[in-house]
């Protein structure tokens, strides 16, 4: 196991899981399977020929990785019905765009 594979993963799941206790400590659960959820975003990976390329960055490669869609993510934000869930998605992009540089 690299060093590569434990932080990505560990941003991918267990620091979600700390954001959603320590700053929504009363929904934390259903924050914390929205960012769960939010890993779906993933399957526009299925679009790409090789599905898995490890030398490859996601960020701007990948459509819901775009920069177009990182700023539909931004927007979101400011609204209350899609906040956590943009923030979820925020929080997967930086984790992809810091994979990008491991």
């Amino acid at each position: 196991m690299t060093l590569e594979f434990i932080i990505h993963y560990g941003l991918h799941f267990i620091a979600p899981f700390f954001i959603a206790y320590f700053f929504f400590k009363s929904n934390w659960k259903i924050v914390y399977l929205i960012f769960i959820c939010s890993m779906l975003v993933d399957l526009d990976h299925l679009l790409a020929n090789p599905i898995f390329d490890n030398n490859r960055c996601s960020i701007n490669f990948h459509p819901l990785h775009s920069y177009i869609a990182i700023g539909f993510y931004g927007v979101g934000l400011f609204f209350k019905k899609t906040k956590i869930l943009c923030f979820a998605l925020l929080f997967h992009m930086i984790t992809d765009y810091i994979d990008c540089y491991l």
